[in-house]
């Protein structure tokens, strides 16, 4: 009879979530994958992680989907609340970049 073993690919510390053994954050597979990009195209932009992994954290993300979004929309609302350089030395530019996060969501 084989042998199944139950394997994770995603691990919480530092209190963030991180693609296990590696220090990808499970916060940018989420956000290739909710714009789209397959997981073989996840692997082209982290070479470091396997199809397996991605597929794995693809998983994970889908099984607890609405607790990993709040906690996105939380780490986006704390990034936010940071004083970005821009907003002093180029404000038009920090302007549109705002602009751009916001047609971004209504997307979403």
């Amino acid at each position: 009879m084989p042998v199944v073993s139950v394997k994770s690919y995603v691990e919480y510390r530092n209190a963030t979530y991180w693609i296990e053994g590696t220090r990808i954050s499970l916060n940018s597979v989420v956000y290739a994958f909710r714009s789209g990009s397959s997981p073989e195209s996840i692997i082209q932009s982290f070479p470091l992680l396997t199809l397996e992994q991605v597929y794995g954290a693809i998983a994970f993300y889908l099984a607890n989907r609405a607790g990993i979004d709040a906690y996105l929309a939380a780490e986006e609302d704390a990034f936010d609340a940071i004083p970005q350089p821009l907003q002093t030395t180029d404000p038009a530019l920090y302007g549109k970049l705002i602009e751009a996060k916001a047609a971004r969501r209504q997307v979403e």
